[in-house]
């Protein structure tokens, strides 16, 4: 668990050197009242999260398992990192933020460089919250479009 980092996972490095060669200019380890996003974009009231498919518990994916000894607290683990990354959500909507979630399977796959952000993020298709899949490593298909994205609400 010590090897376990909170911070500059290496999706969460490909993600930021992916937007940064696409023009964007974001804030590390900003906190916006409680809650403290992966990425933030305060030019546009943005937060992205980067997502570990095992510890955000992906719905669908084939990463998400569940370790075999001491079920009772991984269950009690997982459940708490679901709550707190909704109520994080929750709450970043009721601020006036935008909020969006990059899936470690997404990354894995490259699948997440294929998503248009200039037009999520500055442009036509900005919505309220957004989160980009790997079509390969999950299961169920929940996908707008076939593109890899969803567009749902906190």
């Amino acid at each position: 668990m010590a090897q376990v980092r909170s911070r500059d996972t290496v999706p969460e490095v490909l993600v930021r050197r992916h937007l940064f060669s696409l023009g964007f200019r974001y804030r590390l380890g900003t906190r916006v009242d409680f809650v403290k996003p992966d990425i933030v974009l305060p030019a546009w009231d943005y937060c992205i999260f980067v997502h570990g498919c095992f510890w955000h518990r992906h719905d669908g994916c084939r990463m998400t398992t569940t370790p075999k000894s001491n079920e009772d607290y991984w269950r009690e683990k997982f459940r708490t990192n679901r709550r707190r990354d909704r109520r994080n959500l929750r709450y970043l909507a009721e601020c006036g933020w935008s909020t969006g979630v990059i899936w470690e399977c997404a990354v894995r796959t490259g699948e997440f460089r294929a998503i248009d952000y200039d037009r999520l993020i500055r442009g036509s298709l900005r919505r309220r919250h957004w989160e980009v899949h790997s079509r390969r490593y999950t299961r169920r298909r929940k996908i707008a479009g076939g593109r890899g994205i969803t567009h749902t609400r906190p």
